[in-house]
Formats: structure tokens, sequence, C-alpha cells
């Protein structure tokens, strides 16, 4: 019981001790008067709006940078996608020229071969009827 009592006591002590410090310091440390304290919270008001109107001017030039940036970014993949495209066009008018020569010599090919006599008839046979 006497250790119980004693941590009680020192649990006392230190309240008292601790309760008598921030009196002492709240007295040191008292705000000012109230004009003085309305003084001081415009001045630090100004201060704060001049570094908020800062940072917005800076984001904003920041914002812009970027525009222009992404901007002539847009612009150079424009160049390179309409090159590309030109590219792709004229290869495949290529081919389709290639092909419809392809197509008309095959089927050149094919009327001449048609229109060739064949000769494979039989001797006996003739193509006219008296």
């Amino acid at each position: 019981m006497a250790s119980d009592s004693d941590e009680f006591g020192a649990f006392l002590v230190g309240f008292i001790v601790g309760g008598m410090a921030g009196a002492v310091v709240s007295l040191l440390f008292a705000p000012q008067s109230g004009e003085e304290t309305r003084a001081l919270i415009r001045e630090k008001s100004i201060e704060l709006r001049d570094r908020a109107s800062e940072s917005a001017e800076e984001a904003l030039a920041n914002a812009e940078a970027a525009a222009a940036e992404a901007r002539v970014r847009a612009e150079e993949l424009t160049k390179i996608a309409r090159a590309r495209a030109e590219e792709v066009a004229r290869e495949a008018r290529t081919r389709a020229d290639e092909l419809a020569r392809e197509v008309r010599a095959r089927g050149e090919s094919a009327v001449e071969s048609i229109r060739r006599p064949s000769g494979k008839k039989s001797g006996g046979e003739t193509s006219s009827q008296s």
C-alpha cells in the first residue's frame, strides 16, 4: 500500500509542478493587445495572399509551357503520322498496280489460250457438217 500512495504522491507533485510551469509560460508569452493582434493578422494575410498569387502565376506559367510543349509534340506526331500514311498509300497503290498488271496478263493469257486452236482434235473429225 505504501507503494500506491508513493505513486499517487509522485503523480500529484508532477501534476502541480506541470500546472505551475504552464501558468508561468502562459504569463510570459501572453498575446498582444487586440490592435496588435489584428495588425499581425493583417500582415500575415497580405503575405499569404501574395504567396498564393505568386504560386498561381507560377502554376499558370507552368501550365502554359506544358500546353505549348504538348502542342509542338502533337504537331510533330501529326507530321510523322501523315508521312507514314502517305508512304502506306503509295505502297498500296504500287501493289494494286502490280496486281492489276498481273491479273491483266493472266486474263490476256487465258483469252489467248481459248482463241488458239487446240491441236488435240482427232484427224477424222471435222467441225462442219454438210
